[in-house]
């Protein structure tokens, strides 16, 4: 792995991390829904400016059931379901749980596509699930119910990151990367829009809070799409994913660092199951020793 690319899986790790406080600090005062309202509209918007720019065809009218299919199942969903524990579960906790979305991926393809589904890679569901039970009952925040709705809401998230996966192989294929992430961001947008009448803001829109958004929008998801994909084109698919090990790690970081959020060792235990669970089930045999090169 060149150094350049060592140092783009690094920057993508630490701002989707990132997207984890800023989730904390926006969703207490502009609630889930609007919260995600603004980041997939202002990132959808920004992404359609840059493929406009490269004159790149959108093509709305051939791919538009793709782009709301992926566009509800792997942001708006998720998205809302991520806000919505923000509300009660610091931002590492629901990173590490994030990170459990190829083990879920691993499921559906094998329910669904009919994928192998290998002993190593049940090995890493059970960790996975271990990790994340571990975290719930003994990480330092106490075991509530209202935790446990949102560790299920992050669940939930994941699982939908799984299907979307399942559906773009399946269905999506032909499609351009850059064309899915632009259109299924502005078809989330479409997608969120009319239950917004239904939940107010909980608080006032500070000059801050919108600088934590557009941060969450930009930088989160549209900035964050393009370095992915530019990953996935040099280092191939099986190679990006390994910035799925290292998401829990920042998220952590700030979280403690600008919210002051506890970290024992607890944590780092569910986490390194997690991490460990990921491994597993991402990185085939043949590809461990060829991603520390």
């Amino acid at each position: 792995m060149r150094s350049s690319d060592l140092a783009r899986l690094l920057i993508l790790a630490a701002i989707w991390g990132a997207s984890f406080l800023f989730m904390r600090l926006a969703v207490p005062v502009l609630g889930a829904l609007w919260t995600t309202e603004a980041r997939v509209a202002i990132a959808g918007l920004a992404m359609l400016l840059a493929m406009l720019s490269m004159r790149r065809d959108m093509q709305f009218r051939r791919n538009w059931r793709a782009y709301l299919v992926i566009g509800t199942v792997n942001s708006a969903l998720p998205f809302a379901l991520y806000s919505y524990a923000a509300l009660t579960l610091p931002a590492g906790y629901s990173a590490i749980v994030n990170a459990t979305s190829p083990l879920w991926g691993a499921l559906v393809g094998a329910v669904a596509l009919g994928e192998s589904l290998s002993r190593r890679k049940l090995a890493g569901l059970a960790a996975g699930i271990a990790g994340v039970a571990f975290l719930v009952r003994l990480g330092p925040v106490p075991f509530t119910p209202q935790v446990l709705t949102a560790v299920l809401a992050c669940v939930i998230a994941a699982f939908c990151y799984g299907l979307a996966g399942a559906y773009t192989k399946t269905k999506s294929a032909h499609i351009a990367p850059p064309l899915i992430a632009t259109g299924s961001q502005l078809a989330a947008a479409l997608v969120i829009l009319p239950f917004l009448p239904l939940t107010p803001m909980r608080g006032e829109l500070t000059p801050f809070i919108a600088l934590v958004v557009t941060m969450l929008a930009l930088l989160c998801s549209a900035v964050a799409f393009f370095i992915y994909f530019r990953l996935v084109a040099d280092l191939g698919p099986a190679r990006a994913l390994t910035v799925t090990f290292l998401i829990p790690l920042f998220a952590l970081l700030w979280g403690t660092l600008f919210l002051g959020e506890a970290i024992n060792l607890n944590t780092l235990i569910g986490c390194a199951l997690v991490i460990l669970a990921t491994w597993l089930v991402v990185m085939p045999a043949r590809m461990r020793g060829a991603v520390t090169n």
